[in-house]
């Protein structure tokens, strides 16, 4: 089935060089990497490189926590903010100095630890809903509490690696004898993280299924809770034989099945 969502999946890596553009000249040793990311207030996320001494250094310059404190989120104010970060940071590699992100990287695995920086701010900006009274916890946790009320086994913040050499990070892993579930928790949806998704599931597809030899589903969990899920968007998820369960049906039995195929 033709679907916009296929040139979107072709032109995903296009759409993120052509988007993504760099400042040298900078009065600093510094360079400034703007990416077609969006930060915590609609704003263009960007990250700082240099080299020092044969290692490339990359940095947020400590805007991501400065904006949390903005928000009323600042992680020293919070336990479970900085036992999630401190979670996140882990799972990314990434170093906390003077409440500044850094990673540094070789020529070789600049793109990988790239990714991991982006992804990691993406992940931290997600914790401004924890300023809000009415939110207990993030969406993951939310999902992980799920899995845990199912019985479900499962492997959180798993990572595995593609077909294109970098590795990617899905929020949990359900193996069973047969088949495999990569699940996705998405607070939103729109027309960057769907691709995302898409891609980065169908990059690692070929490669697990080679290595473990089992099927392997995609499968995302979207939150629909007082917000209209487009309709466009879950197509695009049927489209790419991606399956997805809408966080207000989760408990009717052919969702919970999708959870539990054991073979």
């Amino acid at each position: 089935m033709n679907h916009w969502i296929n040139e979107l999946i072709n032109k995903y890596y296009d759409f993120l060089k052509e988007r993504t553009t760099i400042v040298t000249d900078t009065g600093t040793n510094w360079a400034v990497i703007s990416t077609p990311f969006i930060g915590l207030f609609n704003d263009t996320l960007e990250i700082y490189a240099k080299k020092d001494n044969g290692k490339i250094l990359m940095s947020d310059d400590g805007i991501t926590l400065k904006n949390l404190e903005l928000t009323g989120a600042a992680i020293t104010r919070s336990p479970k903010r900085k036992d999630l970060l401190e979670r996140i940071l882990l799972t990314y590699g990434i170093q906390l100095q003077n409440d500044e992100l850094i990673v540094e990287a070789t020529e070789n695995n600049f793109a990988q630890k790239k990714h991991n920086l982006i992804s990691a701010i993406s992940e931290i900006n997600d914790m401004y809903m924890l300023a809000k009274h009415t939110v207990a916890s993030i969406f993951k946790e939310d999902v992980r509490n799920y899995l845990d009320e199912q019985e479900i086994i499962y492997t959180p913040q798993f990572i595995s690696k593609g077909s294109t050499g970098l590795e990617f990070t899905f929020d949990f892993q359900i193996a069973y004898r047969e088949k495999e579930i990569v699940l996705k928790a998405f607070n939103t949806l729109n027309k960057l993280n769907i691709p995302n998704f898409l891609f980065t599931w169908e990059d690692i597809k070929s490669v697990r299924e080679k290595i473990t030899n089992k099927q392997v589903i995609g499968l995302a969990i979207i939150n629909n809770e007082e917000k209209e899920i487009q309709q466009e968007y879950l197509d695009a998820l049927r489209s790419k034989n991606a399956d997805f369960i809408l966080w207000t049906e989760r408990h009717a039995p052919e969702n919970i099945a999708k959870l539990k195929q054991a073979a």
